[in-house]
């Protein structure tokens, strides 16, 4: 058994089974051996997964074209009209505790640091003014993760600055971006199951027998039981609870929502963006997932246990989008955009078209990558994406470009 493995079955024997959510933390981010602290190579064709970064700069640099219209954007609002394409204008009154620069692009769950790299670029590339205007910052907790992106991003260091978590971002401090990509379905989920007899969820927690992980159908636990009220049983009908079959399995992410809520109140004004994998609330229960969208990759397959090898390889589970927009909207903010990521890219690349002079020339290598990042047998169709906006900067819906 590995080192992780023999922690995790050391807590097992102390506290008795635990939930999935526990199982997958530790599996993920356990500070010495989790996956995520690794220094492998995860990502591409010698990894375990491919993202959309992994595809080229593409997909970074029409990011950074819609963040720098964003930005443009709200700066327009608070200065004169004879700003030009290429100027940051100064941004709106802050508070005295808004961090230091005019604009922020905040990204949480920057990896490698490869994404950011590639939104810099561009941006030092194609709007030279930005760079005195922006401040780009990082959302890492994790030592290591954050020593493999200052080497990444050596050049950018001084546009850059590091936080290890987001609490350490003043409330109301943000005035520009704060984005995740892929971050969302890496957060810990439980897993609970329907009780057609009690017509009530059970949670599936982790216990180790006969020297291996094993799944344990047991009564849920009073986090998993609030998370499946609040996203599950308020809002599934009779007609749908009354033929969920005994056993029907999904997962709930109380972590998600919570963290969009509090990103959310870290914004004076802009936007709050994800990109992930994920389904819409009615999407988690087709028949297709009667057993929950929960997964584990290893050299780019799917592996048949999720409890194996814990710490060699990724878990993820699908956002559930609805409890995630939902959270933005508690927290008073307004959805302008909430479709898939071919969409979602599909709408910048056409501005590009209109006015080629503001982005880079589109080559047949940057064509291919962009028809794999939006191509319904790639990446398009099963990333979703998710664009909501403080409300005085909302009055402008992001139209779908698939």
């Amino acid at each position: 058994m590995t080192e992780l493995g023999d922690i995790i079955r050391q807590e097992i024997s102390v506290c008795g089974p635990i939930s999935f959510a526990r199982f997958m933390e530790l599996a993920l981010y356990e500070p010495t051996f989790g996956y995520y602290e690794r220094q492998a190579k995860q990502i591409g064709c010698q990894g375990d997964f491919y993202t959309s970064v992994s595809t080229g700069p593409v997909f970074g640099e029409l990011l950074a074209f819609q963040f720098a219209d964003w930005l443009q954007e709200l700066g327009s609002r608070v200065t004169s009209p004879h700003s030009t394409a290429d100027e940051v204008p100064a941004a709106p009154h802050s508070p005295a505790h808004s961090l230091e620069s005019h604009f922020q692009i905040v990204e949480a769950g920057a990896h490698d640091g490869r994404l950011a790299h590639d939104i810099l670029s561009w941006m030092n590339t194609h709007r030279t003014a930005f760079p005195q205007q922006i401040e780009y910052v990082i959302v890492e907790p994790s030592p290591a993760r954050q020593g493999m992106q200052r080497k990444m991003l050596s050049k950018f260091t001084c546009q850059i600055r590091w936080v290890p978590a987001l609490d350490k971002i003043p409330a109301t401090s943000v005035t520009g971006v704060i984005f995740g990509n892929e971050l969302l379905d890496a957060m810990p989920v439980h897993r609970i199951g329907w009780n057609s007899r009690e017509n009530c969820w059970f949670e599936w927690r982790v216990t180790f027998v006969d020297g291996g992980f094993r799944w344990v159908r047991m009564e849920a636990s009073s986090e998993a039981k609030s998370s499946a009220s609040t996203y599950h049983d308020p809002t599934l009908p009779t007609e749908l609870t009354s033929v969920l079959p005994d056993g029907f399995t999904t997962e709930v992410c109380p972590s998600a929502s919570t963290w969009w809520k509090r990103a959310a109140q870290k914004l004076q004004n802009g936007k709050l963006l994800a990109l992930d994998y994920g389904l819409t609330h009615y999407e988690f229960f087709n028949p297709s997932r009667s057993n929950g969208t929960l997964r584990a990759y290893g050299h780019h397959h799917v592996l048949s246990n999720v409890l194996d090898d814990p710490g060699a390889v990724d878990i993820t589970a699908h956002v559930n989008f609805t409890a995630v927009e939902n959270a933005g909207v508690s927290a008073g903010l307004v959805t302008i955009f909430s479709d898939s990521q071919a969409g979602f890219l599909t709408g910048i690349f056409k501005r590009t078209i209109d006015d080629p002079d503001r982005f880079t020339p589109w080559t047949p290598d940057r064509l291919r990558q962009f028809k794999t990042l939006t191509h319904p047998e790639h990446l398009g169709r099963s990333f979703k994406v998710l664009a909501q906006a403080t409300h005085q900067y909302s009055d402008r819906r992001i139209s779908s470009g698939g």
